[in-house]
């Protein structure tokens, strides 16, 4: 790889920015397998584990507009440090507790509410950042960096934060995820960004105001956003909840099962070198194409036990799904105004999110009720469904890429 690929790299700016993304991408998935096995020394109750993960996606979702806000208001880099900064506190707070004993439930679930909190001013900030560091005309280029590092370390962290509990226990590898926080927060410090323009006396609710206008009056925007809302909770509940105890109960196996997470990781690699070359110029279009293209591996998991075909349907799934990904971020970074971004990105994940419980929740007693399989190949029915009916929107279908130079112009804007 060379040339415009790694264009982004060569620019000061993104090079802070990508070693920060890399350090906090690895310790916080690091940490998501260390807390768990903590959880489970505290106390071997399936509910336990529930309580403390509950309480960090509630206040995740409830704070996420006013995190929003934050972001555009006060500037992405000073939320994304100070979310950082939080979040390493906890994970240290935490850490300490589990090295002495210490620790109960409700001081692991009060620690990781507040962690939550932090994750919902640091996920908006952290969309609006990236089209301000990339370089004028290396936007898409930019975007699939971050989705490899991304994908990579979906690949790495999970092993390498095994290994650490394994080896040193939850209670140090938590620490070392703390740690990682603190380091992530001081990369972004040589990134100097004009502070973010005055709002005219405007209060948070007149910016919440102002985001909710563009979202709402913005087609394809709320489109997706509605499809989302629905296709998540298919997701989580047939692919998430029912996958593993079918793979359990079925000559898939544990082993089985994790080879299809894995050929999900190769295809969203494998799919991000792909558009490192590849220029994606009707991002929503093709995107929706990759979602009912995701739909595969949830049907196939409905129809067959067979890895013969799971694996290469997770491997359509996972490129599939990077598609949408890549095209999603590229239609907001180029077609919402960069002052309002960090906004807008928060009404898009409280609306994309909010139902992913509903899905975890109810597809339980419907795979104990109908079938395993059964529930998991209508999910995927339904996933195919939802995706192409979005296709009938012409905002949707039509969208194509910004002019480079207008996305230049609008990138000047705001935080």
């Amino acid at each position: 790889m060379s040339g415009p690929a790694l264009a982004p790299l060569r620019d000061r700016r993104f090079r802070w920015y990508f070693a920060s993304r890399a350090v906090d991408l690895l310790g916080d998935m690091m940490g998501h397998i260390a807390l768990a096995f903590a959880v489970l020394e505290v106390s071997d109750s399936p509910s336990a584990l529930g309580i403390v993960l509950a309480a960090r996606s509630i206040p995740e979702v409830v704070f996420l507009l006013l995190g929003g806000v934050l972001a555009d208001r006060f500037g992405r880099t000073v939320i994304i440090q100070l979310s950082n900064v939080t979040a390493g506190t906890t994970a240290l707070a935490i850490a300490a507790l589990v090295l002495t004993e210490s620790a109960e439930i409700w001081h692991l679930a009060a620690l990781t509410a507040v962690n939550g909190v932090a994750a919902a001013a640091n996920q908006p900030a952290l969309a609006g950042l990236l089209p301000q560091l990339a370089p004028e005309g290396a936007l898409q280029p930019a975007n699939v960096l971050n989705g490899l590092l991304r994908n990579i370390s979906l690949v790495i962290a999970p092993a390498l934060g095994g290994v650490l509990v394994v080896g040193v226990g939850a209670g140090w590898a938590i620490a070392i995820n703390g740690l990682t926080y603190f380091v992530a927060a001081a990369l972004l410090l040589p990134i100097k960004l004009p502070p973010p323009a005055p709002r005219d006396g405007d209060s948070i609710l007149g910016d919440l105001r102002t985001g909710w206008t563009f979202f709402r009056t913005t087609t394809w925007l709320w489109v997706i956003v509605l499809a989302f809302g629905a296709l998540n909770a298919l997701q989580s509940g047939g692919f998430s909840t029912l996958g593993p105890p079918l793979a359990k109960s079925s000559e898939i196996g544990v082993h089985g099962w994790a080879l299809i997470v894995s050929a999900g990781a190769v295809g969203l690699v494998c799919c991000s070198l792909f558009f490192l070359r590849v220029a994606l110029r009707r991002p929503l279009l093709w995107g929706m194409l990759g979602c009912a293209l995701f739909s595969t591996q949830l049907i196939a998991l409905g129809t067959t036990t067979e890895l013969w075909v799971l694996l290469p349907a997770a491997f359509l799934a996972g490129a599939g799904i990077e598609v949408f990904g890549l095209g999603w971020e590229l239609s907001m970074q180029e077609h919402v105004p960069r002052d309002m971004l960090s906004r807008v990105y928060s009404y898009d994940m409280l609306g994309s999110f909010i139902a992913i419980p509903v899905g975890q929740l109810a597809f339980g007693p419907l795979g104990a009720e109908f079938g395993l399989q059964n529930m998991i190949l209508l999910a995927g029915l339904g996933y195919l469904t939802i995706s192409l009916l979005t296709l009938t929107s012409s905002s949707v279908r039509g969208l194509r890429r910004a002019d480079p130079v207008a996305v230049s112009t609008t990138s000047q804007q705001g935080s």
